[in-house]
């Protein structure tokens, strides 16, 4: 499987569309040599300022959420519980707080370095959530501001891509949301047995 890292033009794009297109994507992480990759099966967009079911809601600005306000194509890391990690992509430009988050990936190499990772041996659930992925690929904080078209943590795609039907639905874990927690704004790769919750 030959993987064509994409450039910094592909995150320009409206965030809703962007998080249709990252799906059937491969992230790939090199690490000692090894390479740990996976295809993206799930997301979730969050508009900042008017999704109330963002960390950027009405232009919240905070130590945390900082990475939002970069470019697109910026690594937004942040921890939940005080424990766990979860990978969002930066989709605005400068001072336009939008992201995509990654919600679940079909491991597709570096299986034994994820297993190890996460100190599990079933492979359907490995990569199957958010902070699962994070804890199989190794992914920190470290990485927070961080461009996703590096060297070493990438998204990248390949040629001739299976087609495949993408569910939309609602997103997971923002009840608290008001206007906006009823919004289809998560997506999925129907069928995919990695993917998180049907």
């Amino acid at each position: 499987m030959k993987l064509r890292k994409l450039d910094k033009d592909f995150y320009n794009q409206d965030t809703f569309i962007l998080s249709k297109k990252l799906l059937g994507k491969y992230i790939v992480k090199k690490t000692n040599k090894s390479l740990i990759v996976g295809m993206i099966v799930e997301t979730e967009m969050y508009i900042g300022p008017y999704d109330d079911a963002s960390h950027s809601y009405n232009f919240k600005r905070t130590k945390r959420n900082e990475a939002m306000y970069l470019n697109y194509g910026t690594v937004y890391v942040y921890q939940i519980y005080g424990m766990y990690h979860c990978l969002n992509i930066v989709t605005g430009k400068i001072n336009e707080p939008e992201a995509v988050l990654i919600r679940a990936v079909e491991p597709i190499d570096g299986i034994e370095i994820m297993q190890k990772n996460r100190k599990k041996s079933d492979i359907k659930n490995l990569t199957n959530g958010p902070s699962k992925l994070c804890m199989a690929f190794g992914i920190d904080k470290s990485l927070n501001k961080q461009n996703i078209f590096g060297d070493n943590f990438y998204i990248a795609e390949i040629e001739n891509q299976k087609k495949f039907n993408i569910i939309s639905s609602k997103r997971i874990n923002i009840d608290y949301a008001k206007k906006y927690k009823d919004k289809l704004w998560r997506f999925y790769i129907e069928g995919n047995t990695f993917v998180s919750k049907k």
